[in-house]
């Protein structure tokens, strides 16, 4: 039978579209979801012979605020016991690199959680939110269901788990289910999480809860090594995986779009002296569609709304101010006043923060463009045809009959 011209166009175009939506969906889509970012940096150890664990941490401090993360959004738990020790040459001073072309300690360190404070109770609180009403707001971790946090551990480990200060230890359980708890109480969008230490990977290996990304530097039954050592300091400045880590970093600003994969391609036994892990089975994307700045800076994408602007959509770089919604500000309007006067420039900053207007973006966790729109659309756009065709083809009988009578 011969099929009227009309009838073959309407065919051809719902094939096209039932192709095109088949190929969208066979394409992961990167998530958008999340509108800021947030670091926790905990160094685990204390002593002057830990010198290096101090430093990673502190390099790691130094690379998120460079990349756009600003310091009411970092949590910085560190010892703090290693630039005004006696045994120090280079007193006020932290270096992680024998050339000592950078102080890592600076002017411009803000630490959260010093000496005695960091303990595991603390870190647990922190991820958790149970503090006590009295603490204040830059002991605090604000965070909400569109927020990506980068979690980055170090110090002294073995399997499962982590010394603190050699005085307790947090288990790989302790961990997993603290972040089972954030992901209940919608206390994050994602989390990436790193460990440099002694068999590192076992600590992520009871992780459950969704969209985390994990990474360690080594295997179990294997150790972590130091990179180098300053002879004037007397100690080793680094860890290896750390400072493989924060080479790569340097090479990417707030705007770079290399992915994560690209960084866990260059992990190798020969450089690192031992055996990186990545776990991703708990994360939803791809890793060459995850960028490295959606964790180590502060660079997220929003939607436009409103007439004539429903179809605009943007990157917007956050460099010195967060979002804070109505939950974290209430919760910043009900802490203590006990804080030092070293404590001021925050506070300021956290303030404006507080004034800032929020950012509009779509449904909660719902990218702007996602596959199943697609399919919905393709979807309607066959039915539309398929009916066309079925009004065609009546019309067409009708016209046929009357030509006959």
């Amino acid at each position: 039978m011969l099929v009227p011209g009309w009838a073959a166009a309407l065919l051809l175009l719902a094939s096209a579209l039932v192709a095109a939506s088949s190929s969208s969906s066979s394409t992961p889509v990167a998530s958008t979801s999340f509108t800021n970012n947030w670091a926790v940096l905990v160094c685990t150890s204390r002593f002057w012979f830990n010198y290096r664990h101090i430093a990673n941490t502190l390099a790691m401090y130094r690379t998120v605020k460079r990349l756009g993360i600003p310091d009411s959004q970092i949590i910085l738990m560190l010892a703090d016991d290693v630039a005004c020790n006696p045994r120090n040459p280079f007193a006020g001073t932290v270096y992680s690199n024998a050339d000592r072309k950078v102080d890592l300690y600076g002017e411009k360190i803000e630490v959260d959680y010093k000496g005695e404070e960091v303990t595991v109770e603390a870190f647990l609180r922190l991820l958790s939110g149970r503090l006590p009403e009295s603490t204040p707001a830059s002991k605090r971790l604000l965070t909400d269901s569109r927020s990506n946090i980068f979690v980055y551990m170090t110090g002294h480990g073995g399997d499962e788990f982590l010394k603190f200060q050699d005085n307790e230890e947090i288990s790989a359980f302790d961990i997993a289910d603290a972040f089972a708890g954030m992901w209940a109480k919608k206390r994050y969008n994602e989390i990436f999480f790193m460990v440099d230490t002694c068999q590192a990977n076992t600590l992520y290996s009871k992780f459950y809860s969704p969209n985390i990304l994990a990474t360690g530097s080594s295997e179990k039954d294997q150790n972590s090594y130091s990179h180098h050592a300053d002879n004037d300091i007397g100690v080793a400045v680094t860890d290896r995986y750390t400072h493989h880590v924060l080479t790569f970093l340097e090479s990417i600003n707030k705007t770079s779009q290399i992915p994560m994969q690209n960084l866990f391609d260059t992990f190798s036994h020969e450089v690192i002296r031992s055996t990186p892990g990545v776990r991703s089975d708990l994360f939803p994307r791809p890793l060459d569609q995850t960028l490295l700045t959606d964790f180590f800076g502060a660079v997220s994408q929003v939607e436009l709304s409103g007439a004539g602007e429903a179809a605009q959509g943007g990157a917007i770089e956050e460099e010195e101010d967060g979002e804070v919604d109505e939950r974290r500000q209430d919760q910043a309007a009900t802490v203590g006043l006990r804080r030092s006067p070293r404590a001021a420039p925050r506070r300021a900053r956290r303030a404006a923060v507080a004034a800032s207007p929020r950012t509009g973006h779509g449904a909660a966790g719902e990218p702007a463009t996602s596959s199943t729109a697609r399919q919905t659309q393709a979807a309607l756009a066959v039915a539309a045809a398929v009916g066309l065709l079925h009004v065609g083809g009546a019309l067409h009988g009708r016209r046929k009959r009357r030509r006959e009578a």
